[in-house]
């Protein structure tokens, strides 16, 4: 297991793949106005990218429209401690090709957030890392 300067687990490739799969709600970083956003979206992943649906005139489609973004998920437990996080890096652009539009309207990606949300952002990663707070002994836990 191979650990970073503040101790945490480094998660490989494969695992912050598995992980991505595996979560409903995630957050995506993005400027806006010139300044740092950071909001909350549920997502899928499809052929390796993260598909998230906005409504047409919301700041989240203005502002990912050939940016590049940040998405970030994670898990803890806060009564263990343990916990663990993996951070996508990549361009975030608009789907305009009607036959994309229509594979991702067959997939099961349901807002959460109430009024229409036709507008698909595809995510298509450039980096992927993770860290994992590596399991404590009982001793450790103690301190």
């Amino acid at each position: 297991m191979e650990l970073d300067d503040g101790g945490l687990e480094i998660l490989d490739f494969e695992t912050c793949r598995v992980l991505l799969a595996k979560t409903p709600l995630g957050r995506i970083v993005f400027t806006d106005r010139a300044l740092p956003a950071v909001q909350p979206v549920n997502y899928i992943v499809a052929d390796g990218d993260v598909i998230i649906r906005t409504s047409p005139t919301s700041r989240l489609a203005h502002a990912t429209r050939d940016t590049v973004v940040a998405f970030e998920i994670d898990d803890f437990d806060a009564t263990s401690h343990t916990g663990w996080s993996v951070v996508v890096i990549g361009k975030a652009r608009a789907v305009t090709d009607p036959a994309e539009l229509t594979a991702l309207r067959a997939l099961p990606l349901r807002p959460w957030a109430p009024c229409e949300r036709r507008h698909y952002i595809r995510i298509r990663p450039q980096l992927i890392t993770g860290r994992r707070t590596p399991t404590r002994t009982p001793i450790q836990a103690g301190r």
